[in-house]
């Protein structure tokens, strides 16, 4: 296996399920492996937001002149995305070595491709020279293979209903699961409004230090700046993130949160803040594409974060016709989602994915077509997400915008070829 793709195949042939949960077979190879971190570390758990958060945090350090190393999950288009070192996406023959250290470390243990991933990256930042790692953990936290790796502040960012396959059905129960990621005497912010008493349960019962969203810290704003005001630190006058959308400022205060948190082992300046906030960039993150018509990419693929694109498609003003090209895993809760976005979308293009876990199109319009009250909508079906957006330029004026959204799979399906930049056939011409 001599190359990144090589060792990607192989992982995906090596273990029946995609997902396992357990840290005991990771934990094994992983202290076989001698892996460790030098530096101070960073854990992010939550249902939205983990990724946004990832990246301001991550802006903000690098310009405070630290190199940092970021492992964020899964990847838009190419799997190097997963881990950036000192800002910068690592490159695929990067990743080879620490693959194969993997490899001749495991034995006998069965890995999945995520938690072989996982060691390979983990491998890759420790050898580094970081002066901060930020983790973003995969799925729920406490069994996730991210947690392995004993943090020096956690955040927990919004707890919603989603994998409830893996991680129960409630928000007290998923709450718990993220909650894993805590540590005795570290800082544990939570970002979430209206937390989960379980999370706040664990908090205490473990020792954490708990910073809560609206007691330890908050934030303020009119429609040219906000403010943040924590223990013992403050920041006025603030520029808004560089990242779109109304939820940005929650994520982005338990972004200030832990910094103010962990000021004693990575002291940052208030210049720092202001510009790693503008500079911060994400894909798929309510990315508006300015052309003819507006194109709007949004990796929105669960009740909680559909509602946030809904609300934020909503303030974007005016537009004759909203098309959606829409894919989504088949273990998702379809019918509060298109309920929630149904009233903006004029056009539906769903489409069909690259993965056995995705539902199909047809399922897709089957669901949305139950529960449609709106005379005027209509839907097709298509065979993958870059056919779905074709079709959706076709029949798009200038004026109209597209919204590509749901899984990774989709957003990543019309970013393959690089950001398209739109330009419809004006009328008359």
């Amino acid at each position: 296996m001599q190359t990144l793709n090589d060792w990607l195949a192989h992982c995906e042939r090596l273990h029946p399920t995609t997902i396992e949960l357990g840290l005991d077979r990771v934990r094994t190879v992983a202290q076989r492996m001698g892996l460790r971190f030098d530096c101070p570390v960073i854990t992010v758990a939550g249902t939205n937001g983990k990724g946004s958060t990832c990246a301001m945090l991550e802006a903000i350090l690098l310009q405070s002149g630290y190199r940092t190393g970021v492992y964020t999950s899964p990847h838009l288009v190419h799997f190097e995305e997963r881990c950036r070192i000192g800002g910068e996406i690592a490159g695929a023959a990067d990743f080879v070595a620490h693959f194969a250290a993997v490899e001749s470390a495991r034995g006998d243990i069965s890995l999945t491709y995520f938690e072989f991933s996982t060691l390979a990256i983990l491998a890759l930042m420790a050898q580094s020279q970081l002066d901060v790692a930020i983790l973003e953990v995969g799925l729920g936290g406490r069994l996730d293979a991210v947690n392995i790796i004993d943090t020096d502040c956690a955040i927990i960012t919004s707890v919603d209903l989603d994998h409830m396959e893996f991680l129960g059905t409630t928000r007290e129960a998923i709450g718990f699961e993220k909650a894993g990621i805590l540590r005795a005497g570290k800082p544990a912010v939570v970002s979430d409004p209206m937390p989960p008493q379980s999370v706040l349960d664990h908090a205490q019962a473990i020792g954490a230090d708990l910073w809560r969203f609206g007691e330890d810290f908050n934030f303020s704003g009119d429609k040219q700046q906000w403010g943040w005001a924590g223990r013992g630190r403050r920041y006025a006058g603030l520029g808004y993130p560089g990242l779109r959308g109304a939820n940005q400022l929650m994520n982005a205060s338990g972004v200030l949160a832990a910094l103010t948190a962990l000021r004693e082992q990575l002291p940052i300046t208030a210049q720092a803040v202001r510009t790693g906030l503008s500079m911060v960039e994400l894909p798929g993150r309510f990315q508006i594409v300015p052309g003819q018509p507006t194109l709007v990419l949004d990796v929105a693929h669960n009740p909680h974060a559909v509602a946030a694109l809904a609300a934020n498609l909503d303030a974007m003003g005016f537009y004759p016709t909203t098309h959606a090209v829409f894919g989504a895993m088949a273990d998702k809760d379809l019918l509060p989602m298109l309920a929630r976005i149904g009233p903006l979308i004029d056009r539906w293009y769903f489409t069909d994915m690259p993965t056995p876990r995705a539902a199909t199109a047809a399922h897709l319009q089957s669901q949305w077509l139950a529960q449609n009250t709106r005379k005027d909508a209509s839907s097709s079906v298509h065979t993958d997400p870059m056919q779905a957006l074709h079709a959706a330029i076709a029949a798009a004026d200038p004026a109209d915008r597209i919204v590509v959204f749901g899984s990774f799979y989709t957003v990543g399906g019309v970013l393959e070829g690089g950001i398209p930049r739109l330009t419809a056939k004006h009328l008359g011409s």
